[in-house]
């Protein structure tokens, strides 16, 4: 009876300890008490009622203590969430300012902001920044930040999402000062009783030592990056949270003239055509609950959209462009279904309202994302008008995902649909799973089919099929690797997606072994790797690509970035392709290697250098490239980057069209005359087309949802007099104004 009862004492004991040790793991926020004066300083008594969070060292030495001081405090009432931070400088004049536009990344210059996983699901979050000059950065992290492939960054971290909060800043002889308030009505999360559980990280940079602070202390074994991951973040408990639940109608009007000439039907002539167009749309948000919104959208217009960056293809792949429509941002991650490539995925928004690079009117839509349970939903609808030769199109999406196992693990399944008013109709769905196995062990499982009504696939069949099997080691510090198989059908073809290449298999794989030295040294970071893959045909078993690639990498502690790398590769090319009108590349399997160095300096500079150089054989010839990116910081009012590209490519054994030059020329220019007004320049020009596209655009945004836009476009030829017909001096100007008002209900 005695050991009964000790035994029943110890194990009360056992569940009090686990108890207190995980209520110690989470953080309880506090309610501010007494009011707040917006304006930058917290200093108010209201203040000291909120929570301190203190930073540790992230880099460039971890653990140590900050090299300057910060406060940072973070509270809540009714309405938001209160961030209030004194970020302490001994010598002020050392506070970098170098912009003020809306959503510059927070990279090379003095910032502070937080990271918040609202529905701690450890993959997903949302970032809110600033600048000593009271910019405002917002952006949405997907996939743990994790990415395949520079090329995802705009995917993983998005800057385009957008949403309704405020900040404030001022400056003084001790430092700089925020105060941030974030509605809760702004942020999805699911309370579980009257408790909201959300992950945080708190991010402060200082410029002058090239200092990044955190809270929690996060390792930067996860490279660089680390600071974005949500499974790295606190958690903490928001009691009694209870957002209102706003209705925000914006409609926008919209005017302007445009002048473009195009062949007459014989190609004998050009002929001009002019348009003037004006209209009206409607954009309405609606919180059904904390964790739903529906947003809905009619008549739906883009025109002050930011350009797309002028690319040269020299693959025989289609090229990939990143989605920059706000309407498309909203959980954009929930959407995702990547599938293994670093762009290619089940669905990708920007098959909906363009058609061959050119705009297509979006008669309306809605989306509905959230969380119901434990369960993430996304569901999209999207009805296109009839353009040229494209006929009204309907885009559906339906994608469910949920958390099993544990925090890191997911199953889900989507559906996307594709129907045209002409009778075409395509079909996909799949189903995926992310697990983490233990320590940075990740396997990511899916598979997906599709269904055409040109080609009728068969459902039993593989050749509409995809799958993929990928187990990787997420780490940059020690020991890592990643191994992946893929399997894409010949006829599998997700019309509302994006694939680069279709019908192989094959796998690809990475080992990696990474340094993170510690104590006096200027290396923050190195390490040496080498990639390899080999993708087959399916259907004549041959070579598509095969490619081995090994590297050596280093960052140092004042942000210099230096990468080496040998490429070796085989080229299995199936059918002749292009890379200019006259230069072309025949069908035969290809033996070719090349060296490749990136080199970047860093932005605390007023002049910073990306520069990557290329050379080697290619193809059945040899090339060289540069790509050089110069930017200018003259101050927060000014800034001016340019990039020139070239490629020289050289082919000795052919008589004729035995070579090609093409240059790239891209200057942007941006002129900041406060956080709300704002103008940019873009002028774009490659010699492969003999085009100048010149892109200016003025955005005055006085409050998040009120916005005017003015924007100039032009388009015209570049040396092309002597052509016949001969071009006109311009193919395309556009003069565009648009005023967006919210209105909250």
């Amino acid at each position: 009876m005695k050991v009964l009862s000790v035994s029943a004492l110890l194990l009360i004991c056992f569940f009090h300890i686990c108890t207190v040790l995980s209520g110690q793991d989470i953080v309880r926020m506090k309610r501010v008490t007494g009011s707040i004066a917006f304006d930058g300083i917290p200093s108010e008594p209201a203040w000291d009622s909120a929570e301190l969070f203190p930073l540790t060292m992230h880099r460039p030495d971890f653990g140590s203590d900050p090299s300057e001081n910060s406060e940072v405090r973070i509270g809540y009432d009714d309405e938001s969430l209160w961030v209030g931070a004194r970020l302490y400088m001994k010598d002020p004049s050392k506070i970098l300012e170098i912009t003020r536009k809306r959503d510059d990344p927070p990279f090379g210059y003095d910032a502070f902001g937080i990271i918040l996983d609202t529905f701690k699901d450890n993959e997903n979050a949302l970032a809110f920044f600033t600048a000593p000059t009271g910019l405002r950065t917002d952006f949405a992290i997907s996939n743990d930040a994790v990415m395949n492939g520079m090329e995802q960054m705009d995917i993983i971290l998005n800057f385009s999402w957008n949403t309704f909060w405020d900040v404030k800043t001022t400056r003084d002889d001790k430092g700089w000062s925020v105060e941030m308030k974030i509605p809760f009505s702004s942020l999805k999360f699911k309370p579980e009783g009257d408790m909201a559980t959300m992950g945080l990280i708190v991010v402060r940079n200082i410029s002058a030592t090239v200092e990044t602070d955190t809270w929690p202390a996060i390792k930067p074994d996860n490279g660089y990056l680390s600071t974005f991951k949500p499974s790295l973040s606190g958690t903490i408990g928001i009691e009694g949270a209870k957002p209102e639940r706003p209705v925000y109608i914006s409609p926008y009007l919209l005017g302007g003239f445009s002048r473009e000439f195009s062949l007459n039907g014989n190609h004998s002539d050009w002929e001009g055509k002019e348009k003037p167009e004006y209209t009206v749309g409607l954009d309405v948000k609606y919180n059904i609950n904390s964790n739903l919104t529906l947003d809905l959208t009619a008549n739906t217009d883009f025109a002050q959209v930011e350009a797309d960056a002028l690319q040269v293809n020299m693959t025989r792949y289609s090229l990939f462009f990143p989605e920059k429509r706000r309407f498309f941002q909203e959980r954009t991650s929930l959407f995702d279904f990547a599938l293994g490539g670093a762009t290619d995925n089940l669905f990708y928004s920007r098959t909906i309202g363009i058609a061959d690079g050119e705009p297509v009117r979006i008669l309306g839509g809605g989306r509905l994302t959230g969380r119901l349970g434990k369960t993430d939903v996304g569901i999209l609808n999207m009805q296109t008008g009839q353009a040229d030769s494209v006929s009204g199109q309907n885009f559906g999406v339906i994608r469910l995902r949920k958390q099993v196992i544990n925090q890191n693990s997911f199953v889900g399944g989507i559906f996307t649909s594709r129907i045209g008013l002409d009778g075409y109709r395509n079909f996909a769905w799949g189903a995926d799973g992310i697990f983490r196995l233990f320590g940075e062990d990740y396997v990511n499982l899916k598979w997906a089919q599709s269904w055409d009504s040109e080609t009728g696939n068969k459902l039993n069949s593989m050749k509409p099929a995809f799958f993929l099997f990928d187990w990787v080691r997420r780490s940059e510090k020690g020991f890592a690797y990643k191994l992946n198989y893929s399997y894409s059908g010949e006829k599998f073809h997700p019309a509302s997606g994006f694939v680069m290449c279709g019908n192989i298999s094959g796998f690809n794989g990475k080992l990696l072994y990474g340094w993170i030295p510690e104590g006096n040294t200027n290396l923050f970071s190195y390490n040496i790797s080498l990639n390899a893959e080999q993708y087959m045909r399916l259907d004549d078993g041959k070579l598509e690509s095969a490619r081995m690639f090994p590297g050596i990498e280093f960052i140092t502690k004042s942000g210099y970035f230096l990468n080496l790398s040998a490429l070796l590769q085989k080229e299995g090319v199936r059918e002749a392709f292009n890379l200019a009108d006259s230069i072309a590349i025949k069908p035969r399997e290809y033996d070719f290697g090349s060296l490749q160095l990136i080199f970047a300096s860093p932005r605390t500079n007023k002049l910073s250098l990306v520069e990557l150089m290329t050379g080697g054989r290619f193809y059945d010839g040899k090339s060289i490239g540069a790509n050089s990116t110069v930017t200018y910081t003259a101050s927060s009012l000014f800034n001016l980057t340019v990039s020139y590209i070239f490629n020289a490519v050289r082919f000795p054994g052919r008589t004729i069209n035995n070579s090609l030059d093409i240059h790239t020329f891209n200057l942007t220019a941006l002129l900041m005359f406060s956080t709300k007004l704002t103008a940019s320049l873009l002028t774009q020009y490659s010699s492969t087309e003999k085009d100048l596209i010149t892109n200016f655009r003025v955005r005055y945004n006085p409050r998040e949802g009120n916005d005017f836009y003015l924007v100039y476009n032009d388009y015209r030829p570049v040396n092309d007099r002597n052509s016949i017909p001969e071009a006109p001096k311009y193919f395309n100007k556009t003069v565009m104004i648009k005023y967006v008002y919210t209105f909250v209900l």
